[in-house]
């Protein structure tokens, strides 16, 4: 029987400014990938988010992105390995205090944005990302892009990693994401969303947009929570693999 996590970035309103649906994302996801106030996110929010997530029962990941709020942290930003290393301890850290005021435990980090992308092939910024959730706690799970240099370098320092698959993103024939900045970067048709979701779940594999197979383990579906269907797409992606016979877990469930 298929087991895999539903998540979604959550927490990523700032201020006077609304981004996403959390409250109802909620209800139908297993982990939520909250904002640590770098690339989204402030204190009430943050607050808020991981209260909902308590009384929904959702295991909550952190979601460290670059300092850029004007750029949602979906800009490249050049960091040393060192400074990459001090984002994440400083966001899991803001994060921590939340959960803790809350009583729930931090179950993985997920970088965001930017960060992740190009830690998903930069080996030596993957590994200061790695490093710095290590040095915080080492029980917590590394969740990154299937395939990526990230789960390789959470291997290495000895985390527990989880590939991460994309529900309304498009691949490249690498197994990476198509660049935002390009058309059909983020897929908007619910019925290919959840044929391309079922399909990476119970087969592993995905068609890139050049035609290729790509090969690909999901422990993890991410659906974006500012996507305006994001709803729409979180609550029949959950229907539909239900019915296929794929039961939804926390990652802390599905590896070991």
């Amino acid at each position: 029987m298929y087991k895999v996590d539903l998540n979604s970035d959550l927490g990523e309103s700032f201020g006077a400014y609304t981004i996403g649906m959390d409250e109802a994302v909620i209800a139908h996801i297993s982990s939520a990938n909250i904002a640590c106030g770098y690339h989204a996110g402030d204190p009430m929010v943050m607050d808020r988010t991981v209260a909902a997530c308590k009384a929904a029962g959702v295991a909550v990941g952190a979601h460290p992105g670059f300092p850029d709020l004007l750029g949602f942290g979906r800009r490249n930003l050049s960091c040393s390995p060192k400074e990459a290393k001090s984002y994440i301890q400083y966001q899991m850290g803001a994060l921590l205090a939340f959960t803790a005021a809350h009583g729930l435990p931090l179950q993985h980090v997920k970088p965001h944005g930017a960060l992740y992308n190009m830690a998903a092939k930069d080996f030596d910024l993957a590994l200061a990302i790695a490093e710095g959730v290590a040095s915080v706690n080492p029980e917590i799970i590394l969740l990154g892009l299937a395939g990526s240099q990230m789960l390789k370098a959470g291997k290495q320092v000895g985390l527990r990693v989880a590939s991460e698959v994309f529900a309304d993103r498009a691949y490249q024939a690498d197994g990476s994401l198509v660049p935002r900045s390009k058309p059909g970067a983020v897929i908007h048709n619910k019925e290919e969303t959840i044929r391309r979701t079922i399909r990476m779940v119970t087969e592993g594999r995905v068609t890139a947009v050049s035609g290729e197979e790509v090969s690909i383990e999901a422990h993890s579906i991410c659906v974006h929570g500012d996507n305006p269907s994001a709803v729409e797409f979180v609550k029949n992606i959950h229907a539909a693999l239900r019915h296929e016979g794929v039961s939804i877990a926390p990652i802390t469930e599905i590896v070991s």
